[in-house]
């Protein structure tokens, strides 16, 4: 029994490390914003996917870019436009005059990491051609289904304030993204320290790999072992059902979005060098892996009630394990 439990406090402090080590080199890019950082690297253990929807100019493709250059493995881009096709992203079969036969050309999802810049100016149809993937790692081209190779992550970008010639995420779209993330802009001091590290060249250039693909499918193996206590996932089930009988909220969470909480938790856990969840790490991710999943009621919007209003008055009202009262 102590060998185990010194096996798996090893391995957690190796997991925390490696994640550190991402972190710290994503951070020579972009500067001040490592709580995002780590929230992106934090999806990518869990199993997810990430929106990142914020103003032009703040860093999101960069940050995209920054995660894949960290890791050694493949990454593909796709700019999404109105005339990409679904053939673009997924593949397509031509047919080989040598061979007589069709042969399968891997489109741009192929790949560990992909980054979809402007996913919201491609077609619904295009759009559409992600869904599978995203869900269940795999692609079916003409009755054939292709697995995608794992670790596998779709970072996507978008500008939520410019919406001529673009096409909304639909609801179930949206619910195949483990996170909806922001930047924002830098304070005064780090936008300084931007000057200085991008005032001649990018540091983007200058960053190498700090682990394999085959050191982040070790750290998810790790972070699936983190132990989730019964009051806990009594705690995340609470939450995701509490934002579903909300007065002000029209549209709550879904099932998906209580095991992407379990699943984002035990790698926040593991990241901080634990191998059990806290309630504390359930309400640090709420807003980034719930607020996208819900819609407010037409009469709270015009109050001006915002989703992170609701969250916390949400997570303000519910008792936290350890401290429930029988009824």
């Amino acid at each position: 029994m102590t060998t185990i439990e010194t096996v798996e406090r090893e391995q957690v402090a190796w997991f925390a490390h490696q994640f550190a080590e991402i972190g710290t080199n994503i951070e020579r890019v972009i500067q001040g914003k490592r709580p995002v950082i780590d929230l992106v690297v934090t999806c990518l253990i869990a199993e997810g996917h990430a929106l990142i929807e914020d103003v032009p100019g703040v860093g999101k493709t960069l940050l995209a870019k920054s995660l894949a250059r960290s890791i050694e493995s493949e990454f593909q881009r796709i700019q999404f436009t109105p005339d990409l096709l679904p053939s673009d992203i997924t593949g397509v079969s031509v047919w080989n005059r040598g061979s007589s036969e069709f042969e399968f050309k891997p489109g741009a999802i192929f790949a560990n990491i992909v980054v979809g810049d402007e996913i919201n100016r491609a077609s619904p149809k295009t759009q559409a051609a992600l869904l599978e993937a995203m869900e269940e790692r795999q692609v079916t081209v003409d009755g054939t289904t292709r697995h995608l190779p794992p670790p596998f992550m779709v970072v996507a970008t978008q500008n939520p304030l410019e919406h001529e010639g673009t096409y909304p995420l639909p609801e179930a779209q949206l619910d195949r993204f483990m996170m909806r993330l922001t930047i924002g802009y830098p304070s005064r001091e780090k936008g300084l320290e931007m000057l200085d590290a991008h005032g001649i060249i990018s540091m983007f250039e200058s960053i190498a790999p700090v682990l394999s693909a085959a050191d982040v499918i070790k750290m998810i193996a790790v972070a699936r072992q983190v132990h989730v206590a019964p009051a806990v996932k009594g705690y995340i089930i609470d939450v995701v059902e509490s934002t579903r009988h909300h007065d002000e909220v029209l549209l709550g969470a879904s099932p998906r979005s209580a095991l992407f909480l379990q699943r984002v938790t035990r790698a926040k856990a593991a990241s901080e060098g634990r191998d059990f969840v806290s309630p504390d790490d359930v309400k640090a991710v709420v807003e980034p892996v719930l607020a996208h999943r819900m819609a407010l009621r037409p009469e709270a919007q015009m109050r001006g009630t915002s989703i992170r209003e609701v969250l916390a008055t949400v997570l303000q009202k519910l008792p936290v394990p350890g401290t429930r009262t029988s009824s």
